[in-house]
């Protein structure tokens, strides 16, 4: 992580060392402008470097975000649907449409918008958590501590503040898809009101999937008052 960090640092340096605050400004792609004037012929490699880079990234979201709502789900936070995983792949598959509905957003911009408001409001509502379970529960033990949380979770909220000042319409309607998580929760997942053998003869049978991280005992409860 520090590396990576130095080498960004590093990275932007180089930019304001080359071209003034202005070129960066105006210019669509600072990497490829910085190239043109520094390393000539290479210039058109940038792209292909830029993708690679940002390759892990994609891999990692596309592979954790599934995941989480995954395992909320065997905890119970989400509905019991999203718990089930397909029988040969072992992936969340029914977790996957509501991840892609999230690139519907349409211009680039606008889409790095709406997922990094919600991602980074997140982030911040994590650190006041840990921040809070901290105070409440001080003798258990930490196998690792988290150092300047303060300083993160005013980091996160700033982030927050600027795409809402940057962009509102995205990000607002990144901020109004996190407030129906609200009454889904209550209605889907405290309330049970879903029915449990739509679930497990339609969809399992439609996707191939079947449920994980639930005992049979948890699964027949359920089936009598869920949905």
């Amino acid at each position: 992580m520090v590396t990576v960090t130095i080498a960004y640092l590093l990275a932007n340096i180089s930019y304001y060392t080359v071209m003034t605050s202005q070129d960066v400004l105006e210019s669509n792609a600072v990497a490829m402008t910085f190239a043109d004037r520094t390393l000539h012929g290479f210039s058109s490699v940038i792209p292909i470097l830029v993708a690679v880079s940002c390759l892990g990234t994609i891999m990692g979201g596309c592979f954790t975000t599934p995941r989480m709502l995954f395992s909320g789900a065997r905890e119970g936070h989400w509905p019991v649907l999203f718990a089930m995983i397909h029988i040969r792949r072992q992936t969340p598959l029914p977790v996957y449409p509501t991840v892609v509905f999230m690139i519907l957003a349409g211009e680039l911009f606008g889409l790095l918008n709406f997922y990094s408001f919600s991602r980074w409001l997140f982030m911040g509502l994590n650190t006041i958590g840990l921040m809070v379970h901290r105070y409440r529960n001080p003798d258990l033990p930490r196998p690792f501590k988290v150092l300047f949380i303060i300083l993160l979770t005013c980091v996160c909220f700033f982030v927050v503040g600027m795409s809402l000042y940057s962009d509102p319409f995205n990000t607002g309607a990144s901020f109004a898809l996190v407030l129906t998580g609200v009454p889904i929760y209550f209605l889907v997942v405290q309330k049970q009101r879903l029915p449990i053998c739509f679930i497990r003869v339609y969809l399992a049978d439609l996707f191939l999937v079947e449920f994980q991280g639930f005992s049979s005992s948890i699964i027949m409860l359920t089936s009598y008052n869920y949905w």
